[in-house]
């Protein structure tokens, strides 16, 4: 039987489900360079032939540890589904010999490289400076025209990004931003390979998005995202996910499978997906792509990533286009012979849709709830009013154990300020879309009240 070696790492598709895909075709050696999460722990252990977490997941030399154990184990194939360990596993499978995301993947990772890239293949994106010091910062802010986004070049989950209006605010916003990536470091939402990541950032142009042009209805937010995959150095795109809007500065509160582009406008978007993975140069890995959608036709691309959507994003999939992506991927790296779409599928191929939700303490309009609210879903399936048909629940390994209280919303952070991850499955993306709305606005009602014993001096809320 074939052996896989998959690197666990935070951040990526629940684990639970890359498991149990993963081990339906292969033999699984998990490198858990995170702990496990609780819910899954007991699954691992019994799905996989060996379970192995080094001491120091910062180890001095990540792609010799990942290497040393693929060798150990008699691997096949290597992967993982963690932005924090794509680089590392793609220069592992290189000095294996191993097909994988290629030399390449950094530029699919450090926003610095990724930007530079598409410029000089003459891609639409905001105009960007690269930023290393706080100084450099300064200087962007007088040069770029604002508002100005800055960011951490190898951050994910929108954590530290902060919004720049005018130059004097740029101090702040240095500051912050290295706040904010020293205490992701510390709770594992960081790069794992890349030491000096920390120090790397990217400032650019916030460009004006609208939905209106795009999509027949309110409620959509104005940049969607191409899944997909690279076999042997070809993108085959997969299909597209629609988005709710962000809440400020970029935070990502929802993606809803399919979107719900005509076929013209869909065509265009996965156009412009297609040539910015070209451009990157990947060859054997997922792909996940975020595009803004602008007036008159107009796009930008936000980022592309050498690994398939994190979150829900690959069981959406799944469960409205019956495709198994996972083991699809598996397959293709053991050198057996895969099926991928022709084309990006449409929402009339869609058997319904899937939708998953970040719960964050902001109501519908990104406004801060007015007290403090403790997690419970069996309070929210029983007094939230869903669609006749649709189905929720809750990803117990990415959400707060009930009883825990929902942490106060930081703009910095972003996701990781989060109490839970639901996944709502309905008859279709429109029914996805309002029944998230309803529930947004349900949450600061219905969760109940957090006693004071719970709430520490420093998180009461102003």
């Amino acid at each position: 039987m074939s052996k896989v070696l998959l690197v666990h790492a935070k951040g990526g598709p629940p684990l639970g489900h890359v498991l149990s895909r993963t081990a339906a075709k292969a033999e699984v050696h998990l490198l858990a360079l995170s702990a496990l999460p609780p819910a899954v722990a007991g699954s691992a252990h019994r799905l996989c032939a060996s379970v192995v977490t080094p001491a120091d997941a910062h180890h001095p030399d990540l792609v010799t540890l990942i290497a040393s154990r693929a060798e150990a184990v008699g691997a096949d194939a290597v992967l993982t589904f963690s932005e924090y360990a794509v680089v590392a596993v793609a220069e592992a499978c290189e000095a294996l010999g191993l097909a994988g995301a290629g030399g390449a993947a950094a530029l699919a990772r450090d926003k610095r490289l990724m930007r530079h890239t598409w410029r000089q293949h003459g891609l639409p994106q905001p105009e960007f400076r690269p930023v290393g010091t706080e100084a450099d910062l300064h200087a962007a802010a007088r040069t770029l025209p604002g508002p100005l986004l800055l960011k951490a070049a190898w951050s994910a989950g929108s954590t530290a990004h902060q919004i720049i209006r005018s130059p004097h605010e740029a101090p702040a916003a240095w500051a912050r931003s290295r706040d904010v990536m020293a205490e992701s470091a510390q709770l594992g939402y960081a790069e794992l390979h890349v030491a000096e990541a920390d120090a790397h950032y990217v400032v650019e142009q916030i460009v004006t998005g609208t939905a209106a042009d795009w999509f027949d209805e309110p409620g959509w937010g104005d940049y969607v995202s191409v899944e997909g995959v690279v076999a042997d150095g070809t993108f085959h795109p997969v299909c597209l996910s629609g988005r709710m809007p962000t809440v400020e500065p970029f935070t990502e509160r929802a993606s809803i499978t399919p979107a719900l582009l005509d076929q013209d406008a869909q065509d265009r978007v996965v156009d412009l997906a297609r040539r910015a993975v070209d451009a990157l140069g990947l060859r054997d890995c997922g792909t996940h792509t975020e595009i803004k959608l602008g007036a008159g036709g107009d796009m930008w691309l936000i980022e592309t990533a050498a690994r398939f959507g994190g979150a829900m994003t690959v069981p959406q999939i799944e469960e409205v286009f019956g495709l198994d992506l996972v083991g699809m991927l598996v397959d293709h790296l053991l050198g057996r012979p895969v099926d991928w779409p022709d084309q990006a599928l449409t929402p009339a191929q869609a058997r319904g849709a899937a939708g998953s939700l970040v719960v964050l303490a902001v109501d519908g309009s990104g406004r801060a709830w007015p007290d403090r609210r403790v997690w419970d879903f069996p309070t929210v399936t029983a007094d939230t009013p869903l669609s006749r048909g649709s189905n929720l629940s809750v990803v117990a390994e990415s959400s707060l154990p009930d009883g825990h209280l929902v942490p106060v919303y930081d703009p910095a952070a972003g996701a990781n300020t989060m109490a839970a991850l639901c996944l709502l499955s309905a008859t279709d993306a429109r029914t996805v879309l309002r029944d998230f709305e309803t529930l947004v606005a349900a949450l600061p009602r219905i969760l109940p009240a957090a006693q004071p014993s719970l709430i520490r001096p420093e998180e009461v809320t102003a």
